[in-house]
């Protein structure tokens, strides 16, 4: 008969062996490490998409500022109306309802060019139309939608109706946006074309169109909106901006 306490209960004996630990199986070990990995792997991605998405915009804001102030710089010294400076940038696009703020344009759509935070127009595979030309045809640009400064993260707030406004050394270009495209083929180099008859235009004009990525965070489509020029303003003296952008 087992020995009990006072109370009835039976008291375990003192020299009962304890049982040894079990063993982790080669099953469980795997699992933990594969779940450490994870985890790891998550760490790293995190990282990554902060600087993607944040640390690449803060490089691209600099580097636009930096260039953007130059390019106003060269304008206030020249003494009178001067050639384009496509090395530094030709001008600054403005749409109140994208951004508010202002976007330095350069020469080329290349990668390298855009990363700097800038919208770049188009030489290849349709060379674009520049506005200072004063001759017929299609301003067509394009800008990152995320990371690098994503000028045009906010393409798809414009509307019908809204302004685009292209700032000069000498001159505001005041287009009005009569046709958005919110997605097409990357592919579809039509809607870059002097008469973009995708938008439903049939005759020359003095057209001018913004693309990007589309979804957000994608490559995979493109986003396209065009505007068809209303006016040209001078540049005064205190470079007074067009009322679009009061």
């Amino acid at each position: 008969m087992a020995a009990t306490t006072d109370h009835g209960e039976e008291a375990a004996p003192k020299d009962r062996p304890r049982s040894p630990a079990p063993r982790r199986g080669r099953i469980a070990t795997a699992v933990s490490v594969f779940g450490e990995l994870l985890i790891t792997a998550g760490v790293i991605l995190g990282l990554f998409v902060g600087y993607s998405l944040w640390w690449t915009n803060v490089v691209a804001d600099r580097a636009a500022g930096k260039q953007g102030d130059k390019v106003r710089d060269q304008w206030k010294g020249d003494s009178g109306p001067g050639a384009l400076d496509t090395k530094n940038g030709i001008g600054f696009l403005h749409v109140p309802t994208m951004s508010g703020g202002e976007v330095l344009v350069e020469k080329s759509t290349d990668t390298k060019i855009l990363n700097d935070g800038v919208a770049g127009y188009y030489t290849d595979p349709v060379k674009a139309a520049l506005p200072t030309s004063g001759k017929d045809g299609n301003f067509s640009l394009a800008a990152h939608r995320d990371g690098h400064g994503a000028k045009f993260h906010n393409i798809d707030k414009i509307e019908k109706g809204d302004p685009i406004v292209f700032e000069t050394k000498d001159d505001w270009y005041v287009y009005k946006v009569y046709d958005i495209l919110p997605e097409t083929s990357k592919y579809n180099v039509d809607v870059l074309d002097k008469v973009p008859e995708e938008s439903g235009k049939k005759k020359a004009g003095k057209y001018i169109t913004l693309t990007t990525c589309t979804p957000v965070y994608t490559s995979k489509y493109r986003y396209v909106v065009w505007g068809e020029l209303e006016r040209v303003d001078k540049v005064d003296a205190d470079r007074t901006p067009p009322k679009e952008l009061r």
